[in-house]
Formats: C-alpha cells, structure tokens, sequence
C-alpha cells in the first residue's frame, strides 16, 4: 500500500497540463532516484540531494511515483499524489521509501542493488469528475491513458495508468481498485469521489552495471 495524503482538488483542474521532461532532465532524476537508494544502503536514511545548478522545472513542486523491479516482477512502488515539495526531492524521498519501507517487501538489499530498475511516474494535476453510477464511470475511463484515485470515507486507492497493462478491462480495473483501498468489488456509493490523472514516466532500460559502490 502506498501513502497516499488527502487531498482536495477541484473540478477546474486543467487536467490537460501534462508534464513533459526532456532526456537530461529524465537522466538527473533516474540518477537522483539511484543515488538516493545507494544513500540509503550505506547510510540507512533518507538523501537530501544537492539543488546547485539544478534546472528550476526540477525544483517546482512535482508529484511522483517511484516503482522498483527486478527481472520484471513489482520490488517496491510508493509516491504522494499531492506535489508537496520539489519534484527533485520527492523524487529522491520516494525512491529511499520504495526501496526501504514499502511493506509488501523486506528492505532492499546490496545484492539486489545492481539488480532493480527504476521507473519514475510524475503526475499531471487531478481532476475531480463526478458519475450517477458505475456504468457513466467505465464509460469516462479511458484505458491505457487515466490514473485513477478514489475516496469513500476512510477508504483511498489508487492505481497508475500502467495498471491498465495488466487490467485492461476497465470494469476489472475498478473492481481491483476498489479491492485494493479494502471494500468489496460490487461497492457502490455516492459519497465516492473520483479523481484522474496523467503520468509522464521515464525509466531506466537496465539497470546500471556493477552500480553500488
């Protein structure tokens, strides 16, 4: 389960702003996102990474998601949904706590250092959008393009448009959706209130060899 803070966003939000980085940009964060990891083996803490000469897109407050594999198979995803500080920091925060404490996993290890990819989903500005019932909802979805976060009460979930990947029936999509924030796959309300958003993701091909120092 990822920590996923409260947040209020209105229906105004130009959903179209979608993020866009170019190949530096994508190069620094992937290498802030791996250094910060490395920091964490060998100092076992966060890293505060160093903004000198740092391009002010990459300062401007930015939401992020960090997913680790290994070969392929999920070793740890967290992020926030809500841009609370730099894109350069949340990048490196989020990184340390995908490899360190998201709890479906044991902490990261040096033999596995060498072994992760990193793949960096920053996220559009929300959209809230309201829907008379489950069928209008399957309707708006558009698979392989929409994030999804729901909230009914003290139930929250989200799932990144690369779920679609793996679920892409959007009433299967929803159904695991709303399984993950632990309701039951018919639930309906209309206290639920929906929300929707675009990543720009960028990753690393392979991971670096022979990287941990």
């Amino acid at each position: 389960m990822v920590p996923m803070p409260s947040s209020e966003c209105s229906a105004g939000t130009d959903y179209a702003s979608e993020p866009e980085y170019s190949a530096d940009q994508q190069a620094l964060l992937l290498g802030q996102a791996r250094a910060s990891i490395r920091h964490g083996l060998t100092i076992g803490e966060s890293f505060d990474p160093d903004k000198s000469n740092i391009d002010p897109q990459l300062l401007a407050p930015g939401a992020c998601f960090v997913t680790l594999t290994i070969g392929g198979q999920l070793r740890g995803c967290i992020g926030t949904l809500e841009p609370r500080e730099s894109l350069l920091d949340a990048v490196a925060y989020y990184s340390y706590q995908a490899a360190f404490c998201d709890p479906r996993f044991s902490p990261l290890s040096r033999e596995e250092f060498d072994s992760i990819c990193i793949e960096i989903s920053v996220l559009s500005p929300m959209e809230s959008f309201e829907v008379s019932d489950e069928g209008e909802l399957l309707q708006k979805l558009r698979p392989g393009i929409d994030g999804l976060w729901m909230e009914s009460g003290t139930h929250r979930a989200t799932f990144l448009p690369q779920v679609w990947d793996k679920l892409p029936d959007p009433a299967r999509f929803v159904e695991q959706l709303k399984l993950k924030a632990g309701l039951t796959k018919d639930y309906w309300s209309d206290q639920i209130r929906w929300h929707r958003y675009h990543v720009f993701s960028m990753e690393e091909q392979q991971p670096p060899k022979a990287s941990f120092i």
